[in-house]
């Protein structure tokens, strides 16, 4: 029988019911909290409350990924936490001091969407563990999702890369254009859970696991109906295709040729003088993007220790909107998070928009996923073009990612 969520309606959108009860207390500590999705595939996430100079913060928890969220505000007996990144928030009610129940909103370019949500403290368990694990999946998989409702639709595939202690997994996929960030999950007996939050990406994972195949994998993404079957075959030798391979420059073209406006309204081009006879970085990203803010908290961190080596880099947003304002605002707090300083520009043209590469970087054989990387060398011509981005879920791949960017920007500063 389907649970009926009620709510009470608040100004602009769904909100706690206030009865007239005193400030309730959200409790520190550990919880399990689950987005409740329609099809009864609850995504299970587990979150850190703790006391900060007098206010409410918390951490959402993922695998060994930590996720700060420090706008937290209470009032009576109402909960607001605004995500600090892709604009969402919960609104709540605090039932109890260790109880939780509201709506998780994801605010899009068009409409806002919402999932009931519930938390309880006290419970750091991600899923509940009966049976000793059947099997251990760590190790490489090479996995292949196909689409539940469209069956004509061509697979895509990626790679599983899974660490199994005991009953308890961590793990992400890998793809042409990304990785899934930190995964977390169990082995119990023969069944496989994962699942992971972070404010955008909302996805559970179940399947049945063998010595060397994984079977019958439900993969549930988000507040809609998104669901995708999904199996996989243990190869510890299987690899993706080459990142510089995906998108390149076109036949005859060497360089870019561009101008968009900053943050603040200014033009900024390619062809400016502060960018002559310099290495420059150019990541095409947008705030709604995942595996854009691994990249972004990268670079940043990277520009800050470098920028005197005569590197410069520049931000190419792609948002969920062609207005300028709206874009803005949505990279603000994304930008502000990562203390990025260098230029990050705004294209006005969308992530969904099939003549993207056409109408922003027509010298690009297309773009084809975001996080995209253009090294550009001291004459001005573009070295290599890097499609995605292995960001600190993925382990040793991020370690080897960091060693052969610092290895391609070494090569063309010391490049006469």
């Amino acid at each position: 029988m389907k649970k009926l969520w009620i709510f009470c309606l608040t100004g602009i959108g769904m909100a706690a019911c206030n009865d007239g009860n005193p400030t309730r207390n959200f409790a520190n500590g550990v919880w399990q909290a689950k987005l409740h999705r329609a099809d009864g595939a609850d995504i299970v996430f587990n979150f850190d409350v703790q006391d900060t100079a007098g206010k409410k913060m918390l951490y959402v928890l993922n695998a060994t990924d930590k996720l700060l969220v420090d706008d937290v505000k209470i009032k009576d007996d109402s909960l607001f936490i605004k995500m600090p990144f892709f604009d969402s928030e919960f609104k709540a009610k605090l039932t109890g001091d260790s109880t939780v129940e509201g709506l998780w909103i994801r605010h899009l370019a068009d409409k806002d969407v919402s999932i009931p949500f519930t938390a309880v403290a006290g419970k750091a368990e991600r899923f509940p563990v009966n049976t000793p694990a059947a099997a251990n999946v760590s190790g490489r998989w090479v996995t292949a999702f196909v689409s539940a409702k469209d069956k004509d639709k061509k697979p895509s595939t990626a790679i599983g890369e899974f660490k199994q202690s005991g009953n308890i997994v961590h793990g992400t996929f890998l793809t042409t254009t990304g990785d899934y960030r930190f995964l977390d999950g169990v082995v119990d007996g023969d069944t496989l859970r994962l699942s992971t939050f972070d404010g955008s990406h909302a996805y559970l994972f179940t399947a049945l696991v063998g010595k060397d195949s994984i079977s019958n994998g439900r993969f549930f993404a988000g507040i809609g109906d998104g669901l995708e079957n999904w199996s996989a075959v243990k190869n510890d030798t299987a690899k993706l295709p080459d990142e510089r391979t995906i998108a390149t420059m076109k036949p005859g073209q060497q360089q870019l040729d561009f101008s968009f406006p900053d943050m603040n309204g200014n033009k900024v081009s390619i062809k400016d003088e502060r960018f002559k006879n310099k290495v420059v970085i150019i990541t095409l990203m947008g705030s709604w993007c995942p595996n854009c803010m691994d990249e972004t908290g990268f670079l940043s961190r990277w520009h800050e220790q470098n920028k005197d080596r005569g590197v410069e880099i520049i931000g190419l947003a792609y948002e969920r909107t062609t207005d300028f304002e709206k874009s803005k605002k949505s990279l603000e707090n994304f930008l502000k998070r990562f203390d990025v300083k260098y230029p990050v520009l705004i294209t006005g043209v969308t992530p969904a928009d099939p003549q993207k590469g056409e109408k922003s970087l027509p010298q690009l054989t297309g773009i084809k996923g975001f996080p995209t990387t253009i090294f550009i060398n001291k004459k001005g011509n573009v070295e290599e073009v890097h499609t995605g981005f292995s960001g600190p879920g993925t382990g040793e791949h991020y370690e080897e990612f960091q060693a052969d960017f610092n290895r391609l920007v070494s090569g063309m500063l010391d490049a006469k």
